[in-house]
């Protein structure tokens, strides 16, 4: 029993839901410029379904998992230092089913609760000067390039006596540069960025804590959009990513089995309903995964958009 969890706890590191969400997040237009007090609040509803590929480096087979997971965010753009920038909060909660074949028996678990909090910071460099409304009305976009900072931080549900959680307990921190450029209704995103961790001290802690760290992972990142008729809402993309890295650490032993390499594909479609209100609905699904979740996904999200410091 001790040489199972020895192979098991560093791959099952990787079960943790919020992480997968982050390796394998596709955001289009994440750089896109707004005018200055533009605020949104949004609701989303995400549906995961699929499984864990251990390549073969743990006694589990068939594992898989199906959650939900609403995600309440905040959107606010403002000047910084003359440039267009905005933060982004983010609370979400999950509810999901766990199953798998570990040494040939069954095993199945529910959870439900709180997934880490996650806030980003992002600044448009060159192309995104800050603009009043008025200003925004007039001004088209050619080349902007921009920066970010993801943080996450240790809030959501976990249990160091459960091997999975919906926390990661543990910071995680993402620098990210970005570039977006139109060609009339054509727009095309690429990002990239690294994913660094703080150590997890208290990881599965039978009989005692141990303590868990994973190497960066890096990630690259293109959409490519295009908008219908005038309304800046109404847009469609096809999305797409790849990840490399994350070598998970289990008290000071390296586990080279577990760096992943994927990449993940999908499309977005983004219409308004009213003059605050929009929808955007999109579907993605794993190209190639080495190692680690591989999940279909579906989103749904609604928006409420206003200019202002009041909620309108």
């Amino acid at each position: 029993m001790k040489f199972c969890f020895k192979l098991v706890l560093p791959a099952m590191a990787l079960l943790s839901p919020w992480q997968v969400l982050c390796a394998q997040d596709l955001s289009p237009r994440a750089y896109i410029v707004t005018p200055v007090n533009s605020n949104a609040v949004t609701v989303t509803w995400s549906f995961y379904d699929g499984g864990l590929n251990f390549n073969g480096t743990v006694p589990i087979t068939g594992a898989t998992g199906r959650y939900t997971v609403p995600i309440l965010t905040y959107y606010h753009a403002f000047s910084f230092f003359g440039r267009s920038a905005n933060i982004n909060l983010a609370l979400p909660y999950a509810v999901g089913n766990f199953s798998g074949k570990v040494l040939g028996t069954d095993r199945s678990i529910y959870r439900s609760g709180l997934l880490d909090f996650a806030a980003r910071f992002s600044v448009n460099l060159k192309g995104g000067p800050a603009m009043q409304a008025k200003q925004f009305a007039k001004w088209k976009q050619k080349v902007i390039l921009g920066a970010s900072l993801k943080v996450i931080a240790p809030s959501g549900q976990y249990d160091p006596t459960k091997l999975v959680n919906w926390g990661i307990n543990r910071w995680a921190f993402k620098p990210e540069f970005g570039y977006s450029e139109r060609w009339g209704k054509w727009i095309l995103d690429g990002y990239a960025g690294v994913w660094f961790y703080t150590t997890n001290d208290a990881f599965f802690n039978i009989p005692v804590p141990t303590p868990q760290s994973q190497a960066p992972i890096g990630s690259f990142e293109g959409h490519l959009s295009y908008d219908f008729g005038k309304s800046a809402r109404l847009w469609t993309s096809l999305d797409g990513n790849f990840w490399f890295g994350g070598v998970t650490t289990l008290n000071g032993i390296r586990n080279l089995a577990t760096r992943q390499t994927a990449s993940r594909i999908g499309g977005t479609f983004s219409f308004p309903i009213s003059k605050h209100q929009s929808l955007k609905a999109s579907y993605s699904d794993g190209a190639y995964i080495r190692f680690g979740g591989n999940y279909q996904n579906v989103s749904v999200a609604w928006q409420y958009s206003w200019i202002g410091t009041h909620f309108r």
